[in-house]
């Protein structure tokens, strides 16, 4: 979701259809199986940056934040598996108001989205073999919650990765707290309410802004739990094996929609990330007068790899934002997009789940096509997993393999942009 469309307008593209009665209750979802050797495992933080008011509400004063940690995990077996979502988030997600039904079309109260089941195991052992491992920061689309890319994440995860996923509070679709409290996204309400050109301008500004200065946030308490400290604001136990267990120093970051621009961004600010993956965000919107003077990353370029990942309608040669990086970067770089995609959409675990969802509740093919595109959903969702880890085994173990230096017949379904 892109920030324009968080917009009223936008987000209520889609009209839930009339799903069929089901006499076994909400629909249940599975989500695909990791495909490298590790186990998973996970843990949520709670983060509170006390010296930075947030820029959005004025109770509670300072910044809270929920991130989850994915990695490669040991002895598994006496963890259970993580819900996709918290059940109070699930709840808010699936609701009449929630994004689920406004922004995806999905039936209000038809799909039980608090019983999908992740492949992290809470709280089990980080893996000791060929420790420590490389970071990557995941940053959702705005108004999305960060649980909406647990597919990737949790196959990066499988393939020797720690992945920390970053919910950004009121501008996330919703965010659970652990004392209970959901926290809804601003964001349609706020562009609901802006008028003038400025105004937007400036509502733009601050969402970015709030972004970058989230994960600098995280990347310091990335830094502190390597260390051995607890920076759980319950100081909730911590896995076994985590402290050092993180190598920062290779570290990189992705995202979709707005969370790519973020991805981006980030790492131009801050050497800190190293590498990024721009999942089909761009800045281009007609309500902001200026989008290039909120993504600076545009005019800067980069001088680390970078790689874009797009649709039909997005790519560097059709998109001035995306073009005007590419020509002032000179580090390496590449633009490739899922033949059949839609949108942004399609990196998501909508990909996985909307089928599943059509399929129970008796939805035409329309429901899914008109969503994530033609794409087929395995293909495209094993496809995402090849190309998100070849980039960040080649820059951040060294890699040399060759998925990305060309099309082949492994990259079915793949055009490498010239």
């Amino acid at each position: 979701m892109t920030v324009a469309s968080a917009a009223p307008s936008s987000a209520s593209r889609n009209v839930a259809p009339q799903a069929r009665p089901r006499a076994d209750g909400p629909a249940r979802l599975k989500l695909p199986a990791p495909t490298g050797p590790y186990p998973v495992g996970t843990v949520d933080l709670h983060l509170i940056d006390r010296s930075r008011t947030d820029p959005w509400t004025a109770t509670p004063v300072h910044r809270e934040l929920m991130i989850s940690l994915w990695y490669p995990a040991t002895d598994v077996g006496r963890f259970p598996r993580a819900p996709h979502m918290t059940p109070g988030a699930a709840a808010h997600f699936g609701s009449a108001a929630g994004v689920g039904a406004s922004l995806y079309g999905i039936p209000a109260g038809s799909v039980d989205f608090a019983a999908t089941r992740s492949s992290g195991h809470q709280g089990a052992p980080v893996a000791r073999r060929k420790r420590p491992y490389p970071v990557v920061l995941y940053s959702p689309g705005a108004g999305d919650p960060r649980t909406w890319g647990t597919t990737v994440v949790q196959d990066l995860a499988s393939r020797g990765y720690v992945v920390v996923t970053i919910d950004h509070t009121y501008d996330a679709s919703e965010v659970e707290f652990p004392d209970g409290r959901v926290v809804g996204t601003l964001l349609p309400e706020l562009f609901g309410q802006a008028q003038q050109p400025d105004e937007f301008q400036r509502l733009g500004a601050r969402v970015f802004d709030t972004r970058v200065a989230d994960t600098r946030f995280v990347l310091d308490q990335l830094a502190a739990l390597d260390r051995g400290t607890n920076p759980d604001a319950e100081g909730r136990p911590l896995p076994r094996g985590v402290a050092g267990a993180l190598d920062l120093h290779r570290t990189g970051m992705f995202g979709v929609s707005a969370g790519g621009l973020t991805a981006f961004q980030a790492m131009s600010d801050d050497p800190r990330v190293t590498v990024a993956i721009d999942i089909g965000g761009s800045i281009e919107t007609p309500i902001i007068p200026d989008p290039i003077q909120l993504w600076p990353v545009a005019r800067r370029g980069l001088d680390r790899p970078f790689m874009f990942l797009g649709d039909p309608g997005t790519d560097h040669r059709q998109t001035p934002s995306w073009r005007m990086v590419w020509d002032n970067s000179s580090g390496w770089h590449v633009d490739l997009r899922l033949d059949g995609a839609k949108s942004e959409d399609s990196y998501k675990d909508l990909v996985p789940l909307l089928p599943q969802i059509a399929r129970q509740l008796g939805l035409p093919d329309s429901f899914v096509t008109e969503t994530i595109g033609s794409i087929e959903p395995t293909r495209a969702v094993r496809t995402e997993e090849t190309l998100v880890a070849a980039f960040f085994d080649r820059w951040l173990r060294g890699r040399e393999g060759q998925v990305l230096d060309g099309p082949s017949p492994r990259l079915r379904g793949v055009t490498f942009v010239p």
